[in-house]
């Protein structure tokens, strides 16, 4: 078949698009038909069919490119020229071909819109490199494509860039909560944005952590701290001088932090369960502005506090809310089957938080 290729490509000079339409089909069924090529043959398989294609309609290249995406010998320029083209007629190639390089595919993301981003995000392979134009320039649809590929690399960079997005999209939850090999410190600040399902399913990954992991994860989350986590309150000073008495004193108990809360004294009580719970004080000042009772639940079973005095502080936090009693039974259930383990776990990379504002 090979002896015929030289009239084959003499033939692409003909200007009918119907012969033209046929003789790329022939040349299409000649090229996978042939056991071996040379090099120079491969050169002209690709310029000839990359010509023969431009004048197609679109479902012709769609053919011509599902049939050449899974081709590991396909003529890079065909493959190149199909890749660049409209995202319908592109989408096989950039999805499956192995004959794309990096370079080509950097090609693709950095000039073409969501669609051709979203292929490439599906690719079986995805390099860092590549991943990190299509955190920079993919929207939400395209990020959370690249976040569910297993088979995409992320750098440190590229994940906290996509960790900071999936925050303030539910959308994106899921997918950055189950990915695979999200550092943990990342993983955890999702805790505080996700529903009660997946916050659960992060529990359950500290909980099965490495130590040594979990050491390493920490060290890089103390570099990554917010520091722009808003000012102290105005009576801050006044309430820790308190709140200092009473620790020198011995009478800061869990029963004074529940005299706080139904006093209204929130600075004096926030102070307070910082200190017990040795987190800092902008992390339990979310805790309980947000009356997030499941993240309250950590801090409490982290320092063995009884399953009756966080009910105590979840019915305070609740009172004006239909329906406390059952809500607040409702989370010490989750309460008590909350390992400490797993708190403290969990615990260990809100204190970094601590840390970072101390220094």
């Amino acid at each position: 078949m090979t002896s015929r290729l030289p009239e084959l490509i003499a033939m692409a000079e003909e200007g009918s698009s119907e012969k033209r339409r046929a003789l790329l089909r022939e040349l299409t069924e000649h090229f996978f038909g042939s056991a071996t090529r040379t090099a120079s043959e491969d050169a002209l398989y690709g310029s000839v069919l990359a010509r023969l294609a431009t004048d197609m309609e679109a479902a012709v290249r769609t053919e011509l490119s599902v049939r050449f995406a899974q081709a590991s010998d396909a003529p890079h320029a065909l493959i190149h020229h199909l890749a660049n083209d409209d995202a319908a007629v592109a989408s096989a190639v950039l999805t499956a071909s192995p004959v794309l390089t990096d370079e080509d595919l950097l090609g693709v993301v950095r000039k073409h819109g969501q669609e051709h981003l979203r292929a490439v995000s599906s690719r079986p392979s995805v390099s860092e490199v590549l991943s990190e134009v299509i955190v920079e320039r993919g929207d939400d649809e395209t990020l959370g494509t690249l976040l569910r590929n297993d088979g995409a690399r992320l750098s440190r960079k590229s994940s906290e860039v996509a960790v900071e997005r999936a925050k303030v999209n539910p959308a994106l939850h899921e997918a950055a909560v189950s990915r695979v090999g999200l550092p943990p410190d990342l993983l955890n600040e999702m805790y505080f944005v996700v529903e009660a399902r997946l916050r659960t399913r992060i529990l359950e990954q500290n909980a099965r952590m490495d130590p040594a992991l979990l050491e390493s994860a920490l060290a890089a989350g103390r570099d990554r701290i917010a520091t722009n986590d808003g000012a102290l309150p105005a009576d801050y000073a006044e309430c820790f001088a308190y709140v200092e008495e009473l620790r020198a004193a011995g009478q800061l108990t869990p029963q004074m932090l529940a005299r706080f809360l139904r006093s209204g004294s929130r600075t004096s009580f926030l102070i307070a369960l910082a200190q017990m719970s040795d987190i800092d004080f902008h992390t339990a000042r979310q805790i309980i502005e947000r009356r997030d009772l499941d993240a309250l639940a950590v801090v409490c079973k982290s320092a063995d506090l009884d399953r009756a005095l966080f009910l105590t502080y979840a019915l305070v936090l609740l009172n004006d809310d239909g329906g406390a009693m059952a809500k607040a039974q409702s989370f010490a259930g989750m309460y008590t089957e909350l390992t400490k383990d797993a708190a403290l776990r969990t615990l260990r990379f809100w204190r970094m938080r601590r840390g970072a504002a101390a220094a």
